[in-house]
């Protein structure tokens, strides 16, 4: 069975690795967009799919600033995927009730009620502007199941915690 969690591991730790470059790679890929935005107005919102001149100059800076969002967000899921990857390091020492990994956990929860407020955000954002002749269909809003997530990581950091606490008293009785 040691074996099976030492792959689940493995492939959870490479799969967190790729996660942080496809994160940076994705912010590289927005700030470009953000800047052809800047660069040349007309030819990138074309390319997007917003055909109609008249809207263009109504568009342009809600997609800017749902573009400068997405770059935003680049450095929470960095903080995310970084303490996840040093909590699979605990977990395959052995040693995952640590009070660090209840920081860590804190630390992420915190990172994905701001995510949630950025995707409120510019799911306002792309409501506000959404047209029946140019409808922005964005995954973005308020998400009953992100906010659970928050919840629970905030429940879980102190699971952490406690059960960090518990130990050092146990270690400190033997």
């Amino acid at each position: 069975m040691a074996r099976t969690e030492s792959a689940t591991l493995s492939t959870a730790q490479a799969a967190l690795h790729i996660l942080v470059v496809l994160n940076w790679l994705s912010g590289a890929a927005i700030l470009a967009l953000l800047f052809a935005t800047v660069v040349a107005p007309q030819w990138t919102l074309t390319a997007l799919g917003i055909t109609s001149a008249a809207e263009i100059p109504r568009l342009l800076m809600p997609l800017q600033m749902i573009a400068a969002l997405g770059v935003a967000a680049v450095p929470f899921y960095y903080a995310i995927l970084r303490r996840l990857i040093a909590i699979v390091a605990t977990v395959r020492d052995g040693d995952p009730f640590v009070v660090a990994n209840a920081q860590r956990l804190q630390a992420i929860a915190w990172a994905m009620f701001s995510l949630q407020l950025i995707s409120m955000v510019i799911g306002g954002i792309a409501e506000a502007v959404s047209t029946p002749a140019v409808p922005l269909h964005l995954d973005a809003g308020f998400s009953v199941s992100g906010w659970l997530a928050v919840l629970l990581t905030f429940i879980l950091a102190r699971v952490f915690a406690e059960g960090a606490q518990m130990r050092a008293d146990l270690d400190g009785t033997v």
